[in-house]
């Protein structure tokens, strides 16, 4: 008996499936599976790929995450905001009114030097033989003293808030209310003169603040109230008496004359004038008067106040 043809397994599935002409033939490795070798080989070529995707992946997760943790935004009451505003006052108190308003005029306030023969000792040459106060009035560098602080002088230096030390020139003064006009060869940059006031608003009681230099020492502050305003006060000659003053009892002393009065605006309302002294010791029993700012705005020519 005649046995049937063998045929290889190859061959007997292409009889079952006919290869196409034209078509490739499978490769081995086309028909293995996915190795740990072809998975690297994968992520080497897109490698900037999957770690952008990675780190954008875990982007969102960090902000999906944090929105879902955080809290509701609580309504903020009014007794949030005064706890706060309490908080702030108790961590950072506030300068008192006369602190403010002495730093409105501390720039603009000069110690004023007279220089002259030493009477007694002639032939020492000159020395300083007085010392007061004043204020810049005018950025052309014109500054209000009292007239007794440069009377007679034959040099006057003027001192300035930082140091800066120049000669002054008497142009204008007026005997009647014991006022002086000076004039300075030069001033520091930006300097602002004085803010100038009235007195007609000012009542008994009323806070006050005068600065200068009592005793050279300074610039000094001292804070009191108006005590009486039109007071009269006669100079210790008694050669005249000046009328309409502003007696207060903020500490003043020899050193304290030409130098600004001021309300708690900063504005300044009279000039330190003299102190009441009953004895010879000339020293600070309570009572003050200054000049007011309608006076001596009148002489200098600034308009009413």
């Amino acid at each position: 008996m005649k046995r049937a043809a063998l045929y290889s397994g190859s061959v007997h599935r292409n009889r079952e499936h006919p290869v196409e002409p034209n078509a490739q033939p499978m490769s081995a490795e086309s028909q293995m599976p996915a190795t740990p070798g072809r998975v690297r080989r994968f992520i080497q070529r897109h490698e900037r790929s999957l770690m952008f995707f990675t780190g954008l992946l875990i982007a969102l997760a960090v902000t999906f995450g944090r929105d879902a943790n955080r809290p509701e935004p609580r309504e903020i009451t009014q007794e949030d905001i005064d706890a706060a505003v309490l908080q702030a006052f108790e961590t950072k108190p506030l300068p008192s009114r006369a602190a403010k308003a002495a730093e409105a005029v501390r720039q603009s306030v000069v110690r004023v030097r007279g220089f002259g023969d030493n009477p007694k000792k002639p032939k020492e040459g000159e020395k300083e033989i007085g010392v007061g106060s004043g204020f810049v009035i005018s950025e052309k560098g014109l500054i209000l003293t009292n007239l007794h602080v440069v009377a007679g002088m034959k040099r006057i230096r003027v001192v300035y808030h930082d140091g800066m030390e120049t000669d002054a020139e008497i142009v204008q003064v007026f005997p009647d209310n014991d006022m002086a006009l000076i004039k300075v060869g030069k001033m520091p940059d930006d300097l602002p003169p004085a803010t100038l006031g009235g007195s007609g608003r000012l009542r008994p009681g009323d806070e006050v603040v005068a600065v200068g230099f009592p005793f050279g020492i300074g610039p000094s502050v001292s804070a009191g109230v108006v005590s009486g305003l039109n007071r009269e006060f006669r100079s210790p000659e008694g050669k005249r008496i000046i009328t309409g003053m502003i007696q207060f009892d903020a500490a003043a002393n020899p050193g304290n004359s030409g130098g600004p009065l001021i309300n708690m605006e900063g504005e300044v309302v009279g000039i330190v004038t003299a102190i009441l002294n009953p004895s010879q010791t000339r020293t600070f029993i309570g009572i003050g008067f200054a000049a007011t700012m309608e006076a001596a705005g009148s002489m200098v020519g600034i308009p009413p106040l």
